[in-house]
């Protein structure tokens, strides 16, 4: 069951019990929800205590992984880069998506069937405490399941430019921090991209409704060398999640 599901099965649950107590649904207090995609600076400050720390040391780990570049691979890329380079600053979502971020994650390879894990596209996700609910759809999420996303690991959110809402970072942020609270852990992973640029993005939980996050300089995915690094943090992060997946075993 997603968790968009679980969430409404749970609504309707808490209706029956009231409506048998007596108690008019119509009289308690309604959460205010937020969409991923309209979330705001503002409006993430609002709900929760989150601020960005500037010491980028803490991508060195992730940036430093030792994954040697298949001959095959670097042509893949540089492909990439050729058939894109001159239009990538006009794509909108789908055709960014389409033409240069599918191709890339695909390489990467994240789907893993024995681990029952892999990247799930415009998948519904949803977290809910006692004063708001963070609700919609995540652009690209690795996660394990197969069918539907159980646990998520990694995301990726894109810039929309046909949106008012147009900075991803506090919507990137807001997908974090539901997976962050959702799975039960202290940090997680993500990235957002705007036009060519890649931001990788590291969430850290410091205490109840407290988060810190860290970003990283940009990538210029047009730049063969940059766009070996993208692919490297990724295979980073693939690593990563299948050792996870191992010890949760």
């Amino acid at each position: 069951m997603t968790n968009k599901e679980l969430l409404k099965k749970n609504e309707e649950l808490e209706k029956r019990i009231l409506a048998l107590e007596g108690i008019k649904t119509e009289t308690i207090p309604r959460i205010p929800t937020y969409s991923f995609s309209k979330i705001t600076d503002a409006i993430l400050k609002k709900l929760v205590n989150i601020e960005k720390n500037y010491d980028r040391a803490i991508f060195e780990d992730w940036f430093d992984f030792k994954y040697e570049l298949k001959q095959d691979e670097i042509k893949f890329l540089t492909k990439l880069i050729d058939r894109n380079e001159l239009l990538i600053s006009d794509y909108h979502e789908e055709d960014l998506k389409a033409n240069f971020i599918v191709p890339l994650i695909n390489k990467v390879d994240f789907l893993m069937m024995k681990a029952r894990i892999r990247n799930f596209y415009n998948e519904p996700l949803s977290y809910q405490t006692d004063k708001f609910i963070f609700n919609g759809r995540a652009d690209l999420m690795v996660s394990s399941g197969l069918q539907v996303a159980i646990k998520p690991y990694f995301f990726i959110q894109e810039f929309k430019k046909a949106e008012e809402f147009g900075n991803p970072r506090p919507q990137l942020l807001a997908e974090m921090i539901s997976a962050v609270e959702l799975n039960k852990i202290k940090s997680m992973r993500g990235a957002f991209i705007v036009g060519k640029d890649w931001n990788f993005v590291i969430l850290e939980k410091l205490g109840k409704d407290k988060y810190q996050y860290f970003i990283s300089k940009p990538f210029d995915s047009t730049d063969i060398e940059k766009l070996k690094g993208i692919y490297r943090n990724l295979q980073f992060v693939k690593d990563e999640i299948i050792q996870m997946a191992r010890q949760e075993k």
